[in-house]
């Protein structure tokens, strides 16, 4: 009698209800794709590293490659393990190292369909999702007003940075997929509330490891930005250059900027590297009898030297010199001076090499 009630129970369940695999979200939304969607194939024991959060899917870690035609440079592609079974989307890139940059997991698809391989709804939820946190986090604010809104992998948008100097964007583009989608990206930031200008900055030499060609890029909208911004950071003022290093201000060190400040009081510091001033402007406001910065750029020196005088600074406390660091120090070294607080944060010490 159980043994005929069971099996009239399972004839009356649906055919996925008995499948010890459950069906895919994502491999579903790719089904209903009318040109379809290309399957990048992970080797075995390469899948772990992936669901636990590296979004950059290199090509020694991926065994085939289905779909016909193959996928081309800017198309997504579904990321799949051994069996085929997808763990996540992502954007394809034919030449660089970084053949996938994953965008969204599985897992996230299943709980929240509505970005499944649509990278400008992504784009939209992710720079939303970065916003919200900064405010949460306090920022802007009516003593810091320059902070990374967009910190690529850290929000999940690998490539991209956006710093933001009061109404001014600054958008670092690394990633082929950000060039891509420039008008994109754009259109979110535009939305942001106190933003007035958008500063495009891309890492030319890297987007040349990417396949990019760079000399056929052009401005969507021309900027109309200044080349000098200056901006409040923790209640001290900096001048910056936009069309200095980076995004023009190193927006990443606000914390350990500040923490400076807070162990300087009667220290003599020494800022190696220094760029426009940012560490050796917080020892001077922090109370240290004595400060020195170093750096081989002129413009970034006249740019620290300006800042000393926003910040009404006494100029006899903090100076900043043109020099070597490797020489100044092999200098210092040799006239027995000696420093409380040395801080080094030099630019890479190595040239890019792209791995074979």
């Amino acid at each position: 009698m159980q043994l005929k009630l069971s099996a009239r129970l399972i004839k009356s369940l649906p055919i996925s209800s008995l499948s010890s695999t459950p069906s895919s979200t994502l491999q579903q939304i790719a089904s209903s794709h009318s040109k379809g969607i290309a399957k990048v194939v992970l080797k075995k024991g390469k899948t772990q590293l992936f669901k636990d959060g590296s979004p950059m899917v290199y090509s020694g870690a991926v065994d085939r490659i289905i779909g016909r035609p193959p996928p081309k440079t800017g198309d997504i592609v579904l990321v799949a393990d051994g069996t085929e079974k997808p763990i996540g989307w992502g954007l394809y890139n034919s030449v660089s190292m970084f053949c996938v940059r994953l965008m969204q997991l599985e897992e996230e698809a299943t709980r929240d369909p509505a970005c499944a391989l649509d990278m400008k709804k992504l784009l939209e939820t992710r720079t939303n999702a970065a916003i919200e946190l900064r405010r949460r986090l306090g920022l802007p604010s009516s003593h810091t007003n320059a902070y990374r809104l967009v910190n690529s992998e850290g929000d999940r948008l690998s490539g991209l940075i956006v710093d933001v100097f009061g109404d001014l964007a600054v958008i670092a583009s690394s990633a082929a997929w950000v060039e891509n989608y420039k008008p994109e990206v754009e259109a979110c930031i535009n939305r942001i509330d106190g933003i007035n200008h958008i500063n495009w900055r891309p890492s030319v030499d890297i987007l040349k490891e990417e396949g990019m060609d760079m000399s056929d890029m052009k401005e969507v909208h021309p900027s109309t930005c200044p080349e000098i911004t200056k901006v409040m950071e923790n209640g001290i003022s900096y001048a910056i250059s936009l069309v200095g290093q980076k995004t023009g201000f190193y927006a990443d060190q606000r914390e350990n900027r500040q923490f400076i400040s807070t162990i300087s009081n009667g220290q003599k510091v020494l800022d190696i590297c220094c760029y426009s001033g940012g560490f050796a402007l917080n020892a001077a406001h922090g109370g240290a009898i004595d400060v020195t910065g170093v750096d081989t750029s002129m413009p970034a020196l006249e740019l620290a030297r300006e800042n000393i005088g926003l910040n009404n600074l006494d100029p006899g406390r903090i100076s900043f010199l043109r020099e070597d660091a490797t020489q100044f120090m092999k200098g210092a070294l040799s006239r027995n001076e000696s420093w409380d607080i040395v801080i080094l944060d030099p630019p890479k010490l190595a040239p890019r090499k792209k791995v074979q």
